[in-house]
């Protein structure tokens, strides 16, 4: 291995000429030649010289003085001395002060040149160890760089499937992006139509990126849609312009091989990082990433759409069959829809049509049906629209809840109310349609058991208890046009109820007698 740099120095010109041409030259050293010891070392401390041969006596500075001085400076050069005068004494102090060889003069090219292939295999083995440690680093900081682009991925990767808001996952995409590129900014756009949109961005100089929602103006991005290929450019495809990027990577966002977005990345400062083809393959990694994210985002929203839809259009249907607040709390909270009730004190309503049997027998089936229709919907009506729990219809009759399963404070008065609207209603009716119908009513006020009553294939949302009995009795008792209510009832209404007293009511089945009131009035609560 020739080339290696040797200085010579020596005051005498014959032997340095000598060395020269007769040994290095002709075997392919390179030769620096330094007249004296002071020249020798001054140029051994700028040149570095690979070897140096040293003359021991010499003008201005001897060879051990050179020797002293290069230790010093802690210049680890080999040294061959080369004198006339040696002896063992000189040869255990220019050994101490590292000198590898010793030559006396005269010497033959021969001896020249072992001396020169010995001392510089040491700095030949040298240098190939610390270009392999070199190669070793290297390949030690590409490989750690290969596990931070690794660790990026897979955290992009684990966020894609921990979110499915794109105002969350887009940026983050955009700062591994930067991340792994060593990009000052980065952009993320997708194709809306006709228009580019920006949806995350990171300026230069911002810690990190941040969703936006902007109609972008990118000539790049547009190339990269139109192509459906990468596009990296160098600072000399760029050119110097004043506020254009130095380096830059655009790649395309594909799903299903079309376009929906593109994700770049940017560099402005002049020493920074130039974009490669690696960096080109990490960002089409991480495009991978965006476009399942953007299509899980879109799948998650066309599913919560078909899933409100058919929430409504079941709320639309279960509520003809069930009372509205019963379908708020099932669908708020569906591990509730289980059998079993609770005791809590209720105000119950029933009502009847009077008069509908009479009526229907010598009307045709449909006209019954119509009429049967207008007015339990019109009871109905006024039952929501007093926040009461519709509990069944049955036949020309129907039961409905107060206090349950929503607690009312004032469910006795609400109870109360709409049975006297009841009555107006169906007098309404009767002035419009010609029925001369009307509605019987029995309220009452305690407890019951409420809840889910059936079985697990059918069940129903009800009371049950004396309380609901004797609202039923109280309503079977009454006349045409009649609000009866139990004493319970008139002593929580106060002065707010005008009533007429009936006396006891004897009720089949039931040992303690009621007294029954009819409810004539009521006054609001102030």
């Amino acid at each position: 291995m020739a080339g290696e740099r040797i200085l010579v120095t020596d005051d005498g010109r014959e032997n340095r000429e000598f060395i020269q041409e007769y040994i290095l030259e002709p075997n392919g050293y390179q030769a620096l030649l330094a007249r004296d010891g002071l020249e020798g070392l001054q140029m051994a401390v700028e040149q570095r010289p690979d070897l140096i041969l040293l003359d021991l006596q010499m003008p201005r500075m001897d060879g051990i003085q050179v020797l002293q001085n290069l230790a010093s400076r802690n210049l680890d050069i080999p040294v061959i001395l080369m004198t006339f005068h040696g002896s063992e004494e000189i040869a255990i102090e220019v050994y101490r002060l590292g000198v590898r060889d010793y030559l006396k003069k005269p010497f033959t090219v021969e001896e020249m040149l072992d001396s020169i292939e010995r001392s510089l295999s040491e700095v030949r083995l040298r240098r190939e160890k610390e270009a392999l440690t070199e190669r070793v680093l290297a390949a030690n900081r590409e490989l750690q760089q290969r596990v931070q682009e690794m660790n990026v991925l897979y955290s992009v990767g684990k966020s894609v499937t921990a979110t499915l808001n794109m105002d969350e996952i887009l940026p983050r995409i955009v700062d591994a992006a930067a991340q792994i590129t060593q990009a000052e900014a980065g952009y993320i756009y997708l194709v809306k139509g006709e228009r580019l949109v920006c949806r995350a961005m990171k300026r230069a100089g911002e810690s990190g990126a941040r969703p936006v929602n902007l109609e972008a103006k990118d000539p790049v991005a547009n190339q990269v849609i139109q192509t459906s290929r990468a596009v990296v450019l160098t600072p000399e495809q760029l050119g110097n312009h004043q506020g254009s990027p130095v380096s830059l990577a655009y790649v395309p966002v594909l799903f299903q091989d079309v376009v929906t977005g593109v994700l770049g990345v940017t560099n402005h400062s002049p020493s920074s990082h130039v974009f490669s083809k690696h960096d080109r393959g990490l960002l089409s990694t991480l495009t991978d990433y965006a476009s399942v994210a953007i299509e899980n985002s879109r799948n998650y929203e066309e599913l919560r759409r078909t899933k409100e839809h058919e929430k409504a259009q079941l709320r639309g249907s279960f509520e003809r069959l069930v009372p509205p607040s019963i379908v708020d709390q099932i669908l708020a909270h569906p591990e509730s829809l289980e059998l079993g009730g609770r005791r809590q004190e209720i105000s119950i309503l029933f009502a009847d049509i009077r008069g509908y049997t009479a009526w229907s027998e010598n009307e045709p089936p449909e006209k019954v049906v119509e009429m049967l229709n207008d007015y339990l919907s019109l009871a109905a009506e006024i039952i929501l629209a007093w926040n009461g729990t519709l509990d069944k219809f049955f036949g020309d009759g129907l039961m409905a809840i107060f206090n349950a399963p929503d607690e009312q404070e004032d469910h006795v008065h609400r109870a109360a109310d709409a049975a006297l609207a009841l009555l107006r209603a169906a007098k309404d009716m009767h002035e419009r349609g010609g029925y001369n119908l009307s509605y019987s009513v029995g309220v009452n006020v305690g407890e019951a058991v409420v809840g889910y009553i059936g079985t697990e294939r059918a069940m129903n949302y009800t009371a049950i208890g004396d309380t609901v009995n004797l609202a039923k009795r109280l309503q079977e008792y009454g006349s045409p046009g009649q609000v009866l209510v139990e004493e319970a009832v008139i002593k929580r209404l106060g002065n707010l109820a005008q009533h007429r007293p009936l006396g006891e009511l004897k009720v089949k089945g039931r040992k303690q007698p009621a007294f029954a009131y009819e409810l004539l009035g009521l006054r609001p609560i102030v």
